[in-house]
């Protein structure tokens, strides 16, 4: 099941792929390739863009598989460990002290502000930390990053500074380029890595604490794993795109009912439908006709997610989940 599913989703990609190469606001015919300027907006400007959407819908969507099987809570979201506030805390940093206008400094601020936020997660769930409280450190460290985002903003330093803030934090791929592609695709390809390496574990924990640790379950590598894989692949994708949300909450709800159920057996085709789920909005964003510009992706994945999350709520109230 799992092979036939994987294969069409490959087969998805493989026809979306060149569709978003060909798609925007400069429509480019494949039957002329003599369109103005069409090979430097596809390698510099289209290419990166597919492959930047391909790489942190791949993130997310394992990165959501894997905390809904952590946290056993089928309305987990990878932003719940205050690793994706962490990292934009980071990055309005950046904003505020003028460093941002370097190339490199805002994604190494977000970066140093998702390690920091995983550092403090890891601290207070502390070495014998259930789920439970792992869950609620979470919580409180995506509170203290909100208020001191918050702060930044009230008190930032001039309107263009403030008005820069915003705009990033809504999400978006538009302007990227090759430099955030050689940023994020390292980090988010180890942050996959170590959540697949942590596959039979999380299996062994949907029995339940005590059994998986009968099964010889370490909590503490296992804890380890999960802040380490989810941290960098939250904190490279907010690093380079901004706050992108729902993409992990969606999709393996998706992909769920089509498997076993097993995380393991989620985890990959998570990441494919992921990837072909952004790089599908991203197209959508880019070919929407709006007068102010183009459509952030953060907004158009919002509004897609929330009546999804309302319909998952509306369906656990009547015990369908």
């Amino acid at each position: 099941m799992n092979l036939r599913l994987n294969l069409l989703l490959l087969l998805g990609l493989l026809l979306v792929v060149p569709l978003s190469l060909l798609a925007g606001r400069v429509w480019i015919d494949p039957l002329a390739p003599d369109t103005h300027n069409a090979a430097l907006i596809l390698l510099q400007l289209r290419l990166p863009r597919a492959v930047l959407a391909l790489t942190l819908g791949a993130g997310l969507g394992v990165s959501g598989a894997a905390m809904q099987a952590y946290l056993r809570n089928p309305l987990a979201d990878p932003g719940l460990f205050g690793i994706a506030p962490g990292a934009a805390l980071g990055a309005v940093l950046s904003f505020w002290t003028g460093y941002a206008a370097s190339p490199y400094f805002l994604p190494i601020f977000a970066l140093v502000g998702a390690a920091g936020a995983m550092a403090l997660l890891a601290l207070i769930a502390g070495r014998g930390g259930g789920v439970a409280l792992f869950t609620l450190a979470g919580l409180m460290v995506s509170s203290l990053a909100g208020a001191l985002m918050s702060l930044a903003i009230s008190l930032s330093p001039s309107p263009f500074a403030m008005s820069e803030i915003v705009t990033w934090m809504m999400g978006a791929l538009a302007d990227r380029s090759w430099r955030e592609v050689w940023i994020a695709l390292p980090l988010t390809g180890a942050g996959i890595a170590v959540l697949y390496g942590a596959r039979r574990s999380l299996d062994a924990l949907t029995l339940g604490e005590s059994a998986a640790r009968s099964l010889g379950v370490d909590p503490l590598v296992l804890q380890v794993q999960v802040i380490l894989g989810i941290g960098l692949v939250i904190g490279s994708g907010v690093a380079v795109a901004g706050i992108i949300g729902f993409v992990g909450l969606m999709v393996p709800h998706l992909v769920r009912p089509l498997t076993d159920r097993r995380p393991s057996s989620l985890l990959v085709p998570s990441g494919l439908a992921g990837a072909l789920l952004l790089l599908v909005a991203d197209c959508l964003c880019r070919v929407l006709p709006l007068a102010s510009g183009e459509l952030r992706l953060g907004i158009a994945l919002s509004l897609l997610g929330t009546p999804f999350f309302l319909a998952l709520l509306l369906r656990m109230r009547r015990g369908m989940i």
